[in-house]
């Protein structure tokens, strides 16, 4: 087990801070978790989403952080959507039920290019006050290159999981990059979180 699932910080965050699910579709299919941390009086909050190969909780040393200096910070875990349009819809019916006007996203990598995508979905009623990518991308026809990325919705999840975990480095790395490698391991319990093909 990594280092960072049983360091005091990740106990302490788990601990006190609470994952919430929410269900915002009609027919109940689509659950959102999130931890929602700080104080509920900040109207736009900082929300993060997180790439595919993590879920909400890998952002809890940014959540104790910015907690502390008094922001409102929201870490989400999306359910499954095929589309972006069908993404953006869900998050708005999200942000709608958790009545949050205008939000800062943070992006990590497919998190960045869903929130430029949601970005783009609200233009003309904006509600992305500001837009933080890591490792983002802005364009997806390069994974429609191959003949396996059509056949992703067919494959079992263990094979999902080695194609999305294939691209960790294998060889000796620094402890600490070793440790969150682990613990990035450890969040993937389903790889089918969210594959988007447009």
């Amino acid at each position: 087990m990594g280092a960072i699932k049983i360091s005091p910080d990740y106990n302490w965050f788990r601990s006190t801070v609470p994952l919430k699910r929410i269900i915002v579709d009609d027919d109940d299919s689509k659950v959102w978790s999130l931890y929602d941390a700080g104080p509920r009086s900040v109207r736009c909050p900082i929300i993060f989403l997180p790439p595919v190969s993590g879920t909400a909780d890998v952002f809890f040393h940014q959540i104790l952080a910015l907690t502390g200096w008094g922001y409102r910070v929201i870490a989400l875990q999306y359910p499954v959507y095929w589309d972006h349009l069908e993404f953006c819809d869900g998050f708005r019916k999200l942000l709608d039920d958790l009545h949050l006007d205008k939000v800062h996203l943070f992006g990590a990598s497919l998190g960045g290019f869903l929130a430029q995508k949601f970005a783009e979905y609200t233009h003309k009623s904006p509600r992305v006050e500001s837009l933080i990518l890591c490792n983002a991308f802005s364009d997806t026809s390069i994974f429609n290159q191959t003949w396996t990325a059509n056949s992703f919705w067919l494959m079992p999840a263990f094979m999902l999981k080695k194609i999305l975990l294939g691209n960790f480095s294998s060889g000796p790395v620094d402890p600490v990059m070793a440790d969150a490698i682990d613990f990035m391991v450890d969040r993937v319990s389903d790889p089918y979180l969210i594959i988007l093909f447009l």
